[in-house]
């Protein structure tokens, strides 16, 4: 059976792929399973960062090897022509932190992506995008890459756009804990309080619901090509 691991940051990022999958949480890991007769894919989210996709990947690898890893979730976009709430295939991914580059299996699409240890604001944004001439920003995609380099199995960058590159959104990184967890109840409060906030995030949860959706059809789309996902009528999430 091919075991495909599905990596990102929080539910909410997959929420349609998942919808009717087995769930449970595991030493605070999010996983969801769907099974056909030949391949397992399964989805984990650990939190934001590095070390928390570290953490989901370490999850997966408790119950068998992986035979390929996809990378996914909400990306910031560092270039104009990349359009809120659509998704990309990622092909090239660099590490802010160490200057590596990985090559992911994904078909070339023009689309690098640089991975940050922090959310980054529109000043970062800009930064970003001059330094290492990137597209697409996320927290966690440079480490799964690695770790699938380490192993020697294909990898996959699949990333949906949340929120552009001059958007005025709070700094996320006050509400993100030292494990990557996004503190709910702390942020809603400073929302609450801060209303001048309130169009602008109104804007990026409508896109990111429309990212997430344009993911799991991305993705549904990267695993039938493959010849690694289950037949379509197989899947209760397909929609023909």
């Amino acid at each position: 059976m091919t075991r495909i691991a599905i990596i990102a940051a929080i539910p909410g990022e997959l929420k349609p792929l998942v919808r009717g999958w087995q769930h449970e949480r595991r030493n605070g890991v999010h996983l969801w399973r769907f099974r056909s007769s030949e391949n397992e894919w399964i989805v984990a989210c650990a939190g934001a960062g590095v070390d928390a996709a570290t953490r989901a990947f370490a999850e997966v690898e408790k119950s068998g090897p992986i035979d390929e890893v996809i990378s996914t979730g909400w990306a910031g976009a560092l270039r104009d022509e990349f359009l809120l709430g659509q998704a990309y295939d990622v092909s090239t991914i660099i590490d802010a932190s160490t200057g590596e580059r990985f090559v992911a299996a994904c078909p070339p699409d023009d689309c690098s992506l640089v991975t940050s240890s922090r959310v980054a604001g529109a000043a970062e944004k800009k930064r970003l995008a001059a330094t290492y001439e990137a597209a697409l920003v996320d927290m966690e995609a440079a480490g799964v890459a690695r770790l699938a380099k380490m192993r020697g199995i294909p990898f996959y960058c699949v990333k949906g756009i949340s929120d552009g590159t001059t958007d005025q959104l709070p700094d996320f990184n006050s509400f993100i804990s030292p494990g990557g967890q996004f503190v709910l109840a702390r942020f809603i409060l400073f929302a609450i309080l801060h209303p001048g906030y309130w169009p602008a995030l109104i804007r990026m949860g409508e896109n990111s619901k429309k990212a997430a959706r344009n993911i799991a059809q991305s993705l549904q789309n990267l695993l039938d090509e493959r010849g690694s996902a289950s037949k379509r009528n197989d899947n209760p999430n397909h929609q023909s």
